[in-house]
């Protein structure tokens, strides 16, 4: 025997057989486990785009400035012999001096022609000083705000002085005159380019800073006193936007070697390919490449603009290598600046960078401003010396044979390493240095494909990735590939756009504005297209109409509406989901699109979308429908006949499952109130007169000495049950301030006269002195009274005191709004609250009469002026009175204030509503009304009550739950990453693992001491005070833990450890209780269900650890349930295996929710007059047993329709079932117990039970353990007895355990643990206790 208990405890034990057992977890689906249960329905936050160019900017004019002087050398410069000579590729000796300037001129214009031919030239050759300053102002006054290069080359005259000076020539060339940079920078302005060619140029850079600087302090100087001398001058241009590359230090001088040219940096900067090949050839490693000489080089073929001849493709590499170090190298912000902005910048940057690398094996380094950090050492740079060696060996036999040119492998190789690293994963890494070459392959036709779908597995790992593709300048390239027509392109093309889109909507203009959206049209109307690609085309659609009057206009003349509309039905709930959304989006505020929608009848296609599967799939059709009524244009009769079609159709949804279905529905209706509100104002007026003369007092006929009117009882409105509305406040966990939401106007609840008293401080007959002030959340129609008149509407024969017809389509609105601001999920009651008060708040602004000046003018049917507050307060006892318990519940009494006599005006019988004051605040006078200046200002509270921005924060017209953003969030997220929960190696499939191991191990262990057979069950393991008296009680059934509801909360208990784990509130109405529960998942991530009275269901995660208990989801289960105190209440019983709830209790239904789908799939008549007591279904069979209030106990098959799916009935209780319970064996019998202590057996097939047993009289709890056989009976006499199956009695507790042994309490509740031969037990003296085998047998 020992032995077998230490085999109990050993996990390793069976393990094989275990990870059979195993096998069903994993199949076993789960519960309220998407996405939108588990997120916050919000859009993400939008990142601050940087990539795109605010100030795009050109180089308009350049200034060609030389000082040559060809043929003396300056006083200065010691040159060698031989020595650097070419300039702009000519020897200047090779011709006369003045043709030889001018062709050097005209060569250094073609030159930089090659990087910007649109710009202006100007040359100025060995120039004076006017000369300079003619060129440079007229440059900058056509240039007005665009950019201006000034290009500066010194070999002909002296090194720039310190003093920040360069030098130009006087008129006769007999002097050489200094050009101060101060003066330079004056002329020149700004934005400027700046590039001098000179020895020692580093020193005009450092001068021009401190002359810039200079300027700054002059501009703040004349900024802060206009009388300095300074302020009177013209002010100095500011030189933030200036950019300066010098060719060598401050203490440099240029290379002299006379294999170089001597504008060596001009070279670089303007004919890189060129100098780049010559300097190639006279390293030592050009010795690898036979046959190759300077001559050769000057006779590569090609064009450099071709990218197909060498030359071309040569260019193409260094751009695409010069672009990739620079990204890879500068801060971002300068990459864009330098290498985004202007075209002529670029390349000169890129070719700077060529130049840093030349220079610096000559022992000159070239100076920018901005400065760069060194990339002359970049790695990038060995893969160009590769290209140029692979190009240049083919040289000898291409131009001696003529054979062809073989293209370089380098882009093909990068886009290799492009693809390691994505497969290489990405967490915490650098961004792949080549994703500028990526760039650089989508112009080229061979690798296009290749590069597009890498570009778009890039882009799928999220938001960061399509800010840094967007920041490389990626825009441009796909923006233009939307003109190919290529069908290949096309499933990569959407997929990269919708990335783009999903995290930069922005771009809805550019697509426009490129026709980019016929693109989009046209794959969307592709029947041949898969549906993902076809959702991504319309959600690409539904970013470029979303509030963008340009691209709605553009995709109606598309076509858009007709090619949503056929694909309404598709298969495919995404694409579904998001044709909706884009519809919704295209006719939002935009009326011809309406009416375009209206000629296709589009509004009763989305009809069908309504009872979708697919929760998101139906708020999508929700959306659509709500913009489609919330037009804002003028109304026509026929237009009004479709939105109240709409209205009615939307209605339906009332008691959708889904919350997010819900939410979307207040939404779309506040929609139809905003666009009706005249009617709905009539409307909500008539609903807060019903409810002010509802809810008469049951003791009306009789003269209480406060009263002194007798109240006419009017016998055709039916009696509301005893419930005192007052009671109902919201759940304090929900973010509604209670003292806040009670404030407000409770419509005066008596029907009788209004008595004066503390509790009603009303000014005026006008509403305006207790209106909330909608800035805190404090309603006009406070919970209370919505939910009031949510019921009385629902009961009363509301008789027509405005003339509209009663059952007009607005009245079933309001009603359906009440009954949505009753909704159990906060979010969706919240936002009914503000609908519904926003018009309450402008239907009583717009009804009361004119401002009254002061109390003397009151007339004699309004409540006395409320100046004599204070004194009314006092003597009230300066508490406002409460309703008592006693007065409250159990009767229809209204808790009166006290009155004081022969005050309260009578009653004007022409004038039934004379009398009555408006809305006022019935429980908390003390508090501040919105318009109350406090008591000494009393007299004018109504004076700033005309304030019409009052409603400010109720309602605006763009209420919106944000589904559709948090929907679009799916496109930024990776899609082709495996889940965490599918990867072996992740966390949550590691615990996952853990769960199903202990699952196994509790089955196995609590089988094999079921099987044994149980003697006894007495042994007290735990007890406990519960915070509340406990009403349900549910073991989890893999866990140590036990859930005990009371009332309106739910308690924790760790059974083994004895102690709480947590105590939370359910948020239930205070007049409605728990009455089930169950775990969905529990198996594995558990969920607790609650179901109340009042036929609410809602569901928990996150209870029982350390976080805060989240409600996952909530919704009215059952309807028109009437929350009583002796009824059952409601009842549910859970199957995992289907994912099905079934629901009943003080119904005639038994109603079955498919919580895949949140929706309800089926209503099964009870057949009998009386409520449904207790529910137990078996999914192999597809039965449902239920147990009824008059004793029978009847089955039904779900597969069958409605008339013929009961397929029994045992009539042979005669009394309330307690519980039916229908046993999960194939051959599985029912057993039904009654409050008379009758079990029942019967096979299903037979009409008569197979065997009775009786037990204990006055039965309160029972239940039957499923494993083990056992059924346990609690008593109203305090004491419980447990039964084996043959009705032999194995324990009868009537103690507690312990030194007092204290006699138990009236059982409120038991619960058998669905595995281990556990009961848990709670009575009425709010302890919790837990009885189990003998402990050896554990």
């Amino acid at each position: 025997m020992k032995m077998d208990s230490e085999l109990l405890l050993s996990p390793a034990i069976f393990l094989a057989e275990e990870e059979e057992a195993d096998m069903s977890d994993w199949n076993l689906p789960l519960a309220f486990m998407k996405k939108r249960h588990s997120e916050k329905i919000e859009g993400s936050k939008a990142l601050a785009q940087s990539w795109r160019m605010k100030d795009r900017m050109k180089t308009v004019s350049v200034a060609l400035v030389l000082c040559l002087n060809v043929g003396v050398d300056p006083p200065d410069v010691v040159k060698t012999s031989p020595c650097a000579r070419l300039e702009c590729w000519i020897d200047p000796l090779s011709m006369s001096p003045q043709k030889a300037l001018e062709t050097i001129g005209a060569n250094l214009q073609k030159q930089y022609e090659n990087w910007q031919p649109r710009a202006r030239y100007k040359q100025s050759l060995d120039p004076t000083v006017d000369e300079v300053k003619k060129l440079c102002t007229s440059l900058r006054r056509n240039a007005k705000e665009e950019r201006v290069l000034f290009h500066y080359n010194g070999h002909g005259v002296p090194r720039p002085t310190v003093n920040g000076e360069i030098w130009v020539f006087n008129k006769n060339y007999t002097q050489y005159i200094p050009l101060s940079v101060y003066d330079l920078q004056t002329w020149m302005g700004s934005p400027s380019i700046f590039v001098y060619d000179c020895s020692n140029a580093g020193i005009i850079v450092k001068s021009f800073k401190q002359f810039a600087l200079q300027r700054e302090q002059e501009l703040e100087v004349a900024a802060i006193n206009p009388n300095h001398p300074l302020a009177q001058m013209p002010l100095p241009p500011s030189m933030k936007n200036c950019i300066q590359l010098a060719a060598c230090e401050a203490s440099e001088l240029l290379p002299m070697n006379p294999d170089l040219p001597a504008d060596l940096f001009t070279s670089c900067l303007t004919t890189p390919i060129k100098i780049a090949l010559r300097w190639f050839c006279m390293q030592k490693s050009a010795k690898l490449v036979p046959g190759v000489t300077l001559d050769l080089i000057e006779k590569i073929p090609g064009r450099l603009n071709d990218r197909r001849t060498p030359l071309g493709e040569l260019n193409w590499i260094f751009t695409a290598i010069t672009d990739t170090i620079a990204w890879n190298v500068l801060p971002r912000d300068l990459f864009q600046k330098l290498f985004r902005q202007d075209l002529l910048v670029a390349s000169l940057f890129r070719n700077f960078l060529l130049a840093e690398r030349i220079m610096r094996s000559y022992n000159c380094t070239p100076v920018s401003s901005p400065r760069l950090p060194p990339t002359y050492m970049h790695a990038m740079w060995q893969a160009w010396d590769l290209a140029v060696d692979i190009c240049l060996s083919q040289l000898p036999t291409i131009i001696e044979e003529g054979t062809a040119f073989r293209h370089s492998p380098f882009f093909a190789e990068q886009l290799t390493a492009f693809q390691v690293w994505l497969t290489m994963g990405v967490e915490n890494r650098n961004p792949p240095e080549q994703l500028p070459i990526v760039l650089q392959v989508l112009l080229s036709q061979v690798h296009r494909l290749r590069a597009l779908d890498l570009l778009g597995r890039f882009l799928d790992l999220g938001p960061w990735a399509v800010s840094l593709a967007l920041s490389v300048g990626i825009f441009p390239y796909v923006l233009k590939l939307l003109q190919s027509s290529a069908r290949e392109l096309r499933p990569l093309l959407v997929f990269i756009w919708a990335k783009i889109l999903a995290v930069d909507s922005s771009c809805q203009a550019d697509l426009v504005k490129d026709n980019g959206h016929k693109y989009f049209l046209s794959v969307l109307a592709d029947p041949y297209m898969p549906a993902e690609h076809r959702t991504m085309a319309v959600f690409i659609l539904a970013v470029i109409v979303n509030s963008y009057t340009t691209g709605q206009e553009a995709c109606l003349q598309g076509n858009l509406i007709a090619i949503c509309l056929e694909q309404l039905s598709d298969p495919h709930p995404l694409l579904r989901q998001w044709v909706a959304v884009c519809l919704g989006r295209i006719w939002q505020n935009f009326d011809s699109a309406r009416w375009c929608g209206v000629r296709d009848s589009a509004h009763e296609k989305l009809y069908s979308l309504l009872s979708d599967p697919i929760p998101e799939v139906r708020c999508a059709a929700v959306f659509a429908l709500g913009t489609f009524v919330g037009n804002s244009a003028e109304r026509t009769d026929h237009s009004t006949t479709i939105d109240h079609n709409v209205a009615m159709m939307l209605a339906q949804l009332i008691n959708d499952g889904s919350p997010v279905v819900r939410k979307e529905l207040v939404v779309a209706l506040s929609h139809l109130v905003v666009q009706y509100e005249s009617n709905f104002c009539t409307v909500a007026l008539q609903f807060m007169e019903e409810e002010k003369n509802y809810a008469v007092p049951s003791t009306a006929n009789t003269l209480e000495p406060g009263n002194l009117t007798p109240v006419r009882d009017s016998p055709a409105i039916p009696r509301l049950r005893s419930v005192n509305s007052y009671t109902n406040i919201r759940a304090a966990t929900t973010a509604r301030n209670l003292n806040k939401s009670l404030q407000n106007l409770n419509l005066n609840e008596e029907g009788g006269p209004v008595a004066f008293s503390p509790g009603n401080l009303s000014t005026s007959s006008s509403a305006s002195s207790t209106l909330g002030s909608p800035d805190n959340d404090e309603y006009i129609l406070s919970f209370e009274t919505i939910d009031k008149m949510r019921r009385v509407s629902s009961y009363s024969s509301l008789n027509s005191l405005i003339g509209v017809s009663f059952n007009s389509v607005y009245t079933q609105i309001w009603r359906v709004l009440l009954h949505l601001a009753a909704d159990p999920f906060p979010e969706v009651s919240d936002l009914a609250m503000k609908v519904l008060n926003s018009i309450a708040y402008k239907a009583t602004m717009n009804a009361r009469p004119q401002r009254i000046l002061d109390s003397g003018s009151l007339t004699q049917s309004a409540p006395a002026s409320p100046t004599s507050k204070g004194a009314h307060i006092h003597q009230a006892g300066g508490s406002p009175p409460m309703p008592s318990a006693s007065s409250s519940s159990l009767t229809n009494e209204v808790p009166k204030p006290p009155t004081r006599g022969g005050e309260q005006p009578p009653r004007d019988p022409l004038h039934p509503h004379a009398g009555r004051t408006g809305p006022h605040s019935h429980q908390f006078p003390r508090t501040r009304k919105m318009f109350d200046k406090g008591p000494s200002g009393s007299e004018q509270a109504g004076d700033d009550a005309d304030d019409p921005g009052g409603h400010k924060a109720y309602m605006n017209a763009n209420l919106s739950t944000g589904l559709c953003d948090w929907s679009a969030k799916y496109f930024a997220q990776p899609v082709m990453k495996i889940p965490e929960e599918h990867d072996v190696e992740s966390q949550v499939r590691k615990e996952r693992e853990w769960r199903f191991l202990r699952n196994a191990r509790v089955r196995k262990q609590s089988q094999r001491i079921t099987q044994r057979g149980v003697t006894r069950l007495d042994d007290q393991i735990f007890i406990n005070r519960n915070p509340g008296v406990p009403s349900v009680v549910k073991f989890h059934p893999f866990n140590p833990c036990i859930a005990v509801a009371d009332k309106d909360s739910i308690c924790f208990w760790d059974w083994e450890k004895a102690e709480r784990l947590d105590y939370f509130y359910n948020g239930n109405p205070r007049y409605t209780r728990i009455t089930a529960m169950e775990y969905l998942n529990g198996h594995d991530y558990s969920l607790l269900l609650t179901a109340t009275d009042d036929g609410a269901l809602r569901i928990w995660k996150n209870f029982a650890d350390q976080r805060n208990p989240e409600m996952v989801t909530a919704w009215q289960g059952l309807s028109d349930m009437l929350p009583t105190t002796r009824g059952a209440g409601m009842v549910v019983d859970w199957e995992q295996e289907t994912g099905l709830l079934m629901t009943s209790g003080d119904v005639r239904v038994i109603r079955i929710w498919d919580t895949e789908r949140e929706m309800k799939v089926q209503d099964i008549p009870t057949g009998a007059d009386s409520c449904v007591t207790s529910l137990s279904c078996d999914s192999q069979r597809s039965l449902i047993a239920a147990g009824l209030g008059d004793g029978s106990v009847r089955l039904y098959d779900r597969r069958m329709g409605a008339n013929e799916c009961r397929v029994m009935t045992y009539r042979e209780h005669s009394s309330w079932v307690v519980k039916a319970h229908l046993q999960k064996q194939t051959d599985g019998k029912v057993i039904s117990v009654s409050v008379d202590g009758d079990v029942r057996f019967f096979e299903l097939r037979s009409p008569d039970s197979v065997n009775v047993l009786q037990t204990v009289k006055g039965l309160t709890a029972l239940d039957i353990h499923p494993q083990a056989n056992l059924f346990a009976c609690g008593s109203m006499n305090q004491f419980i007895a447990v039964y084996n199956s043959n009705g032999d009695v194995i324990s009868n507790i009537k103690y507690y355990d312990g030194f007092m042994g204290q006699r138990i309490g009236a059982i409120s509740c038991l619960a058998f643990h669905p595995h281990w031969p556990h009961l848990a037990v709670g009575s009425n003296d709010y302890y919790m206790s837990i009885y189990s085998a003998e402990k050896r047998l554990r």
